[in-house]
């Protein structure tokens, strides 16, 4: 029943042509997974609902593209791995690189974060700029194509192999179209998080994945400053991180053209609002000033736009269950984030660096099966660590919610991490390397790093925002 997925890669006796690839979304998860099978078949086709713009401009298929993202410095290696130059090349169209610690302005845990040197770096374009960099790219290849303007309607096949989809132009259900079949002999499913593949399977007599669901209720909303009237800021940015007892959030970092993202986010209850003079008046209500002081001074440049649909979604393709072989789903149509924790596009190229491995493995066949759990392993750490986060909120809901025994200890450690992190450099680069998903949350409990969160004092913080990185980060 499993099919072996490398037989994308192989050609039969006389030579005959190598098989056909869909996948379903042109995000930026399904471009780069659709670069890695393009190694392995003959012919890629990406289906996708919207029309691709020719500038870096937002579309709507990318409902989250008007907020703020980063690239996690593991998203920029993987990144770089698949695409080489790619890193370079959105310095070159002008996306700021900053250091943490030492660039941002960071509270958490009630304290403000010394501004010692960098041990992570990220990168702070618009999710537009860095989408269009990626699809330039890929779509260059000879033997990846685009079917615009269409939906998926279902998949074609029976509950024991997927054969391709069934799609039309996108608004030609009201003209009566019906629906065409694109053979395929593997459907990946890049779709997000509103994918409808689990209903698609059971239409095919399959068995839907299981669903984990883990809902904070955090909610934000983002604008575009430009900073004219602030003049240098003394900062790469700011990072006010909410918790249980202080619900408010926001960040603040630059973007390409010369211009600010600020987002700000509230819990359930606490939402931020999308007018502007409401914008204000929420972030003034921060812990500290420092943000509100720095939008009195600067430039608005866009409405504010709202965005709700923050919830941690997990389908459980990995485990076993009667579901067709030639089917595979990625990014947020298999794992969506709350995305407050900036993990998606570094998720997306994890993700295709592990399709990558997984199809490539001369050690095992890549079976079906196999190569989602490749994919499901490669977005784990980021759900441990947004489900994990979230599961503490007040008021969280889902079915993931319900905590396990293992839990108050472990959350006991990690909030004594988050306090040490703040002024202890070592601790600090610690925690910083998992949350950039540069390394597993075990490394937190390594002996050089448990001995400081168990018996080290607290450490000093600044009582105040540093508003200058540390000239030593050994002085104190």
């Amino acid at each position: 029943m499993q099919q072996n997925v490398r037989t994308l890669g192989s050609r039969t006796g006389g030579g005959s042509p190598r098989r056909h690839a869909v996948v379903i979304g042109g995000g930026l998860a399904g471009l780069l997974a659709a670069y890695v099978l393009a190694e392995h078949a003959d012919r890629v086709t990406i289906v996708e609902r919207d029309r691709f713009p020719e500038e870096p401009v937002s579309r709507p298929g990318v409902p989250q593209d008007r907020q703020v993202h980063v690239m996690l410095e593991s998203g920029q290696n993987a990144l770089e791995g698949l695409l080489p130059g790619i890193n370079a090349e959105l310095r070159e169209l002008g996306v700021p690189r900053l250091g943490m610690p030492d660039d941002i302005v960071q509270w958490q845990a009630g304290r403000w974060y010394r501004r010692t040197a960098a041990t992570v770096h990220i990168l702070t374009g618009s999710r537009p700029l860095t989408d269009w960099a990626v699809r330039r790219r890929v779509l260059a290849g000879p033997r990846i194509e685009v079917v615009e303007g269409a939906e998926v309607t279902g998949l074609a096949g029976d509950a024991r192999r997927v054969r391709g989809v069934r799609l039309r132009d996108r608004g030609a259900a009201a003209a009566g179209q019906e629906p065409r079949v694109l053979e395929a002999d593997l459907v990946v499913d890049a779709s997000g998080r509103s994918s409808r593949a689990p209903e698609w399977l059971t239409a095919l007599g399959a068995e839907p994945p299981h669903e984990e669901l883990l809902d904070s209720g955090l909610a934000y909303a983002s604008a575009v400053y430009r900073a004219s009237r602030n003049g240098d800021s003394p900062f790469g940015g700011v990072y006010v991180v909410a918790n249980a007892t202080q619900p408010l959030g926001a960040v603040l970092l630059p973007m390409e053209d010369d211009r600010w993202f600020v987002t700000l986010s509230g819990m359930r209850g606490s939402e931020p609002p999308t007018d502007e003079a409401g914008f204000l008046e929420f972030a003034s209500r921060l812990p500290h000033p420092v943000l509100y002081e720095w939008l009195l001074k600067a430039e608005p440049v866009s409405p504010v736009h709202g965005f709700r649909k923050t919830a941690n979604l997990r389908r459980r393709y990995d485990r076993p269950g009667r579901r067709p072989a030639g089917f595979l789903a990625t990014g947020e149509a298999l794992c969506a984030f709350n995305p407050v924790y900036g993990q998606g596009m570094s998720v997306a190229a994890l993700s295709a660096v592990a399709l990558r491995e997984a199809l490539s493995d001369p050690r095992r066949v890549p079976t079906t099966h196999r190569v989602q759990r490749a994919l499901f392993a490669a977005a784990r750490p980021a759900w441990d660590i947004s489900a994990g986060a979230d599961k503490n909120v007040p008021g969280a809901t889902g079915n993931a919610v319900a905590p396990r025994l293992v839990d108050r200890p472990v959350d006991w450690y990690l909030h004594r991490v988050e306090q040490r992190a703040t002024g202890n450099p070592a601790v600090g680069a610690a925690f910083r390397r998992v949350l950039s998903l540069n390394a597993p949350a075990t490394s937190l409990f390594a002996p050089s790093v448990a001995r400081a969160v168990l018996f080290g004092p607290t450490p000093w913080t600044p009582p105040e925002p540093p508003l200058t990185p540390e000239a030593d980060a050994t002085a104190r």
